[in-house]
């Protein structure tokens, strides 16, 4: 079987999309076993959902699952059995949204453009001002020392004054955040991208990307900071359009029952193909 052969497609897409998830599980000491019992978890639930949807009745699915899988009915039934209950998208914390609201608010940036530094407490602007407009079911010290435990924020005692330390809610130090991270985003854009291959997206979901080689290690360095630039200004648009639409929606008393999320990501590595090959392209996904 060709590379070039249509029946390949998909499993070459799945080699290339696994790749990295077995990177991850590598580097945490996740043994293949636990790997192999996730995706057949994810398989069941998969065919169990395309099942459902298609009217199937309730007695037929361990069959049809089986089927669909390749998994024996006795498989089927014990990981239908302990498998999670489905979650709702976890919403971002307020730890994050406090961030976010800091980081977009005008009247909280400087000239510059940069985040203020704010009183730890008082009346606006403050970062006690700021915390309780996100939420008022979270102290503001609280939020406070969870974003100094990410090393986001940091407090300066003499002052009383708060400031931040990234201009990304990016807690690289933890772990547990930056795998919720992945899960997230990266799962988000996968929903997308797959959505739109097996024609379930209408109106499709946004999925491009620009891709060029033969660059050298002076310019990924004007690369990142043009993509750093690049998310400041969708950051400062996007947060407030959305607070908008929510606003909106609810004095509309509209049903409000749709989620979005909207990223930008880049990827920098050493080339894979021969120079004669460069190119600059756009791929529509």
């Amino acid at each position: 079987m060709s590379e070039q052969d249509p029946s390949n497609a998909v499993p070459a897409a799945l080699s290339a999309l696994l790749l990295p998830l077995a990177r991850l599980a590598v580097s945490q000491g996740v043994p293949l076993a636990v790997a192999e019992a996730a995706l057949k978890r994810a398989f069941v639930s998969a065919a169990r959902d395309a099942l459902v949807e298609a009217g199937l009745p309730e007695h037929r699915l361990v069959s049809r699952i089986s089927t669909t899988t390749g998994l024996n009915r006795r498989e089927v039934t014990r990981l239908t059995q302990s498998e999670p209950s489905q979650q709702k998208p976890v919403a971002v914390s307020s730890a994050g949204e406090v961030f976010t609201r800091w980081v977009t608010d005008k009247s909280l940036r400087t000239r510059q453009g940069t985040a203020k530094a704010l009183a730890r407490v008082g009346p606006a602007p403050s970062f006690e001002a700021l915390a309780r407009s996100v939420t008022q079911d979270v102290h503001p010290r609280s939020l406070l020392d969870e974003l100094c435990r990410l090393g986001i924020a940091q407090l300066n005692p003499q002052s009383d004054t708060v400031s931040l330390l990234r201009d990304a809610f990016v807690p690289g130090d933890d772990q547990q955040h930056m795998l919720a991270f992945l899960a997230d985003n990266v799962g988000d854009h996968l929903n997308g991208a797959v959505s739109n291959v097996i024609g379930q997206g209408e109106p499709p979901h946004f999925d491009q990307a620009v891709f060029a080689d033969e660059l050298s290690s002076e310019s990924m360095a004007l690369v990142r900071q043009f993509v750093s630039s690049q998310w400041q200004r969708l950051l400062n648009e996007a947060v407030p359009l959305l607070e908008q639409c929510i606003e909106n929606d609810r004095q509309a008393e509209r049903q409000q029952d749709q989620r979005v999320r909207i990223g930008l990501y880049s990827y920098v590595d050493d080339m894979a193909t021969p120079k004669n090959e460069s190119r600059t392209r756009k791929d529509h996904e």
